[in-house]
């Protein structure tokens, strides 16, 4: 037996229940929890090279880049920039993906801010061009280091 999940209710239920019969009208307002757990065992953590990646995005080293790419670039998307827009972001991004190369993913000139339909595009861009994402081979591509070349192939994708 344990209590009602109703606010302030004290009655007991069955293990199985949530509400009592008072209260069994809220039941349908409880919605599943979404389960993570596939999602960190199949994307975040498929793989040690993945694991290794992401557990790098929890370090101390990467939150000082990001702030320094952030204040670097003025919270301003780097890809929007060179179209003579000022859009704020938050978003700090690898120019060559770590995927790509790993010994470029703590120089602070392969990071630039950008905004998260920029992020979209360009993650897309990666994809086709590297190879990068969940279940590709990466291609034995030239890393392209030039953001504003980046901004063009993207939009052309």
């Amino acid at each position: 037996m344990k209590r009602c999940r109703a606010n302030g209710c004290h009655q007991m239920v069955a293990y199985e229940s949530r509400y009592c019969k008072q209260h069994e009208y809220l039941a349908k307002d409880d919605k599943p929890k979404r389960d993570y757990s596939r999602y960190n065992r199949v994307n975040r953590h498929k793989d040690e090279n993945k694991s290794n990646q992401y557990a790098f995005y929890r370090t101390r080293q990467w939150v000082h880049l990001r702030q320094q790419a952030l204040e670097r670039d003025h919270y301003v998307c780097q890809c929007c920039r060179l179209s003579n827009v000022v859009t704020p972001a938050k978003t700090v991004d690898h120019i060559v993906p770590v995927e790509a190369d790993q010994r470029l993913a703590t120089k602070l000139d392969n990071l630039a801010v950008i905004c998260p339909s920029c992020h979209t595009k360009k993650t897309r861009w990666e994809q086709v061009y590297y190879g990068t994402g969940n279940g590709r081979e990466l291609k034995a591509v030239r890393p392209i280091t030039d953001i504003a070349l980046i901004n063009k192939l993207m939009n052309n994708v």
